[in-house]
C-alpha cells in the first residue's frame, strides 16, 4: 500500500485510493484493494483527498473507495464534498460503510457515489465492481462516433413520442377498455417481513420480464402512513396522490396518470402521499375506483398493503387474483397469521385467497429449519406455497440505493426467486388468455 500517495518516486501511476479517517480500521478493505489493484493504490484522509484531486497525479485515478463508519457521521458536509469533487473530475466513488445510518448513505448516493459496498465486504465484491466499471469504460471508448449532422430534408417525419423521464407523470389513454388487469396484493403479517420488498421487486421483474414484449405494470402503495415504495425506487412523493385519493368520484384517466410516476421508463408507480394520513381517509368506494382504473390501463397491478387491517382491506382481498401474505419463521409471525385467519373466517371473508409466503426461509441443507417450517405450517393449518431465501445485507442496501434488486444486486438469491415468481405469473396469465 502506498501511504500518503507519494507517487513521485514510483513510475507506476496510482489508479485508486482509499479515502477514510484511518484505513487500519478497514483491514479487510486493505486486503481487497491489494488483491484488485496490486501496488497501484494509496490512502488519503478526507481533507487530503480534496487537495490531491487538483494535482496532476490524480488524472490517473479510476476510483476512490470512500470508507466510513458511525464515527464519521459528524462531518457529513466533508464527505459530500469528497463525493462531489470526485464526480466533477470523472472519478468513480465506491462507498464502503459500516454502521452508518441509511439517511447518510442515501445523501451520499444522491450526491453522486456510484456503488455501495457494506463492510465487511462480501467476498469478491470489490473485484466484480471494478471489473464492471472498467468494462463499461472500454465499451464507451470503442463505441462508434456519431455521424456528422446532415442537412435537413424536405420530407416531414412525425416526431416519436419522448421516453418518460424518471418521476414524470404518465399519459394514459382515455378510451381504455373495461378492467382486465391481473391484481396482485402483498400483505405483511408482521413488521419487517419483506412485503414492500416483494411488491417492489415483483412489479419490476414483471415489467422487465422480456426485452421486447413485457406486460404493462402498475405498482400502488396503499400503506398511506409508512409506505416505502417511493424510497425503494427513489421517487418523490407528490401532492397529486392525496388529491386523487380524496376525490376519486371525479377521477378520470388524465388525473390518474398525473398522480402516477414512471420508473426507468418501464414501471408505473402510485406512491403513498407526501404526509402521513389516516388509513380511513379513503373509503371502500375510493379503493375500488382506484383499482378499477389501474386494472383498466395495465396488464398487472401490484398493491402493497399496510400491515394494519382496515375496512377497505376486504375490497382489495375480494378484487385480488393473488393475495400474498408474508410471514417470517418466528413466533410473532405465527401468532399474527393465526389472528389473520380467524379474523377472515369470522367475517366470512375469502381467507382461502391468501397465498402464504415465507421470507428468509431456511436453506436446503438446514434440516432443522425445514422441520420448523413444516411444524409451523401444520400447527397453523396453512400451506406455505412460496419460500424466499434470505437476501442478506444487499436487501436494505438496495432500498438505500433506490433501485430494485435486479439493478443493484442481480445475482442475489432473493432476486432470482422473485424473478422466477414474476415469470411464472406472467406465463400463467398468458396461458389463461390463450385458453380464454
Amino acid at each position: 500500500m502506498k501511504s500518503g500517495l507519494k507517487v513521485e518516486s514510483d513510475p507506476r501511476p496510482i489508479l485508486a485510493c482509499t479515502v477514510c479517517r484511518d484505513v487500519q480500521n478497514f483491514d479487510l478493505l486493505i486486503v481487497d484493494m491489494e488483491e484488485v489493484m496490486g501496488d497501484q493504490w494509496g490512502d488519503l484522509g478526507f481533507s487530503d483527498a480534496l487537495t490531491f484531486f487538483d494535482q496532476a497525479e490524480a488524472q490517473h485515478l479510476e476510483f476512490i473507495a470512500l470508507a466510513i463508519d458511525d464515527l464519521d457521521e459528524d462531518e457529513p458536509d466533508l464527505l459530500k464534498r469528497v463525493v462531489i469533487e470526485a464526480k466533477k473530475r470523472g472519478i468513480r466513488t465506491l462507498l464502503i460503510a459500516e454502521d452508518v445510518t441509511p439517511a447518510l448513505l442515501h445523501q451520499l448516493l444522491r450526491m453522486g457515489a456510484d456503488e455501495f459496498i457494506p463492510y465487511p465486504p462480501p467476498s469478491g465484491e470489490l473485484m466484480e465492481i471494478v471489473e464492471t466499471l472498467r468494462h463499461a469504460e472500454e465499451e464507451a471508448e470503442v463505441a462508434p462516433a456519431q455521424p456528422e449532422e446532415q442537412a435537413p430534408t424536405l420530407t416531414a417525419v412525425p416526431d416519436p413520442e419522448p421516453a418518460a423521464e424518471q418521476g414524470q407523470s404518465v399519459n394514459l389513454k382515455k378510451d381504455a377498455p373495461e378492467a382486465h388487469g391481473v391484481l396482485i396484493a402483498t400483505h405483511g403479517l408482521a413488521g419487517g417481513v419483506g412485503a414492500s420488498t416483494l411488491a417492489t421487486n415483483l412489479a419490476w421483474e414483471m415489467a422487465t420480464v422480456s426485452k421486447k414484449d413485457s406486460p404493462s405494470v402498475c405498482l400502488i402503495d396503499f400503506d398511506l402512513q409508512f409506505g416505502s415504495v417511493s424510497t425503494y425506487l427513489d421517487l418523490p412523493r407528490r401532492d397529486a396522490v392525496l388529491e386523487l385519493l380524496t376525490d376519486t368520484e371525479s377521477m378520470d384517466s388524465e388525473s390518474f396518470g398525473q398522480a402516477l410516476q414512471k420508473y426507468e421508463d418501464a414501471l408505473n408507480v402510485l406512491t403513498s402521499p407526501t404526509d402521513m394520513v389516516p388509513l380511513d381517509l379513503i373509503t371502500n368506494d375510493d379503493v375500488q375506483r382506484v383499482l378499477d382504473m389501474a386494472c383498466r390501463h395495465f396488464d398487472f397491478v401490484v398493491v402493497d398493503m399496510p400491515t394494519t387491517i382496515v375496512q377497505w382491506t376486504e375490497v382489495v382481498l375480494q378484487a385480488a387474483h393473488v393475495y400474498f401474505a408474508l410471514t417470517d419463521i418466528d413466533m410473532r409471525s405465527a401468532q399474527n397469521t393465526m389472528r389473520m385467519k380467524r379474523a377472515l373466517q369470522a367475517e366470512d371473508m375469502p381467507f382461502e385467497k391468501l397465498r402464504y409466503v415465507l421470507n428468509r426461509a431456511p436453506k436446503f441443507t438446514d434440516l432443522a429449519g425445514k422441520s420448523r417450517v413444516k411444524r409451523m405450517s401444520e400447527s397453523l393449518g396453512i400451506s406455505i406455497e412460496i419460500q424466499l431465501p434470505d437476501g442478506g445485507k444487499a436487501i436494505p442496501a438496495s432500498g438505500d440505493h433506490g433501485q430494485p434488486l435486479a439493478l443493484s444486486a442481480s445475482k442475489n438469491p432473493l432476486r432470482r426467486e422473485i424473478a422466477k415468481l414474476a415469470k411464472s405469473l406472467v406465463e400463467l396469465e398468458e396461458k389463461s388468455a390463450r385458453v380464454g
